[in-house]
């Protein structure tokens, strides 16, 4: 691969092909929306299928893809429509997942098995779909969205089930790129903090929790959905050619206390 011929072609996804799991609302639309500006085909996928058509009515270049990443079925198909529209998979977003109890003691063993489901299993099989799928020639970018909540414990906040599938991400993410750097694959993760989302409009809506984040992050406040683009980007582009097996938590300090 020849090295870019300027500073904004290294963050370019042109004539690329995306595909961004949890796509219908919060990050994971927004996530869509960034990769499709940076000119990649972007095939987002979510259950609701009534905001994916509203996303893809956004940019022509999101297709949306009805799916529960639960179903091993819906993943295979979801890859195999990529793959059949495009002909290639350079960078999959495996953003999808559910937060589920916050305290150890109200969490069943069952409800913990069907979070790591989607949570961590969806992820790897995704992964290694598109992994097996037919290798672009500039490589290819698996960005798994992990958290914080893999790295410490937020408590009283967070959640064992989600704490385990986020920090189980983080150590995934490092094993496929050892497996994978050979064939030009890389994987990274990528480890938001408090982000202001629909996941965590509870959290930013109680005046008590709010002042929580912003007490304890050493930017005095939450994050907003755009403060993750570049930090995408350079994970889903080349501008990361020579990055993988790594966890870039953007946090506003919080994981810096």
């Amino acid at each position: 691969m020849s090295a870019p011929g300027s500073a904004s072609d290294l963050f370019s996804l042109e004539g690329r092909t995306a595909i961004v799991t949890g796509a219908s609302a919060g990050l994971g639309a927004r996530f869509a929306a960034v990769l499709a500006q940076a000119g990649a085909t972007v095939f987002a996928a979510a259950r609701r299928t009534g905001r994916l058509t509203a996303l893809a009515d956004s940019d022509a270049r999101i297709h949306p893809v009805t799916c529960d990443v639960s179903s091993e079925a819906d993943r295979v198909r979801l890859v195999e429509t990529a793959v059949t529209a495009t002909g290639r998979i350079d960078v999959l977003v495996n953003n999808a997942a559910v937060p589920g109890e916050t305290r150890a003691e109200a969490e069943s063993p069952d409800a913990f098995a069907d979070l790591l489901a989607v949570n961590l299993t969806a992820p790897y099989h995704l992964a290694r779909l598109t992994a097996e799928a037919a290798a672009p020639t500039q490589g290819r970018s698996i960005v798994n969205v992990a958290s914080i909540l893999g790295l410490v414990t937020t408590a009283p906040l967070g959640g064992a089930g989600y704490s385990a599938s986020k920090a189980g991400l983080i150590g995934l993410t490092r094993e496929l790129a050892g497996q994978w750097s050979g064939g030009g694959t890389r994987v990274n993760a990528l480890a938001p903090g408090w982000f202001r989302t629909e996941m965590t409009a509870d959290l930013f809506g109680d005046e008590r929790s709010g002042r929580w984040v912003e007490r304890n992050t050493l930017l005095r406040r939450g994050g907003h959905e755009h403060e993750l683009d570049g930090a995408l980007l350079f994970l889903a582009s080349d501008a990361s050619s020579y990055c993988t097996g790594q966890v870039l938590t953007v946090d506003g300090g919080w994981t810096a206390r």
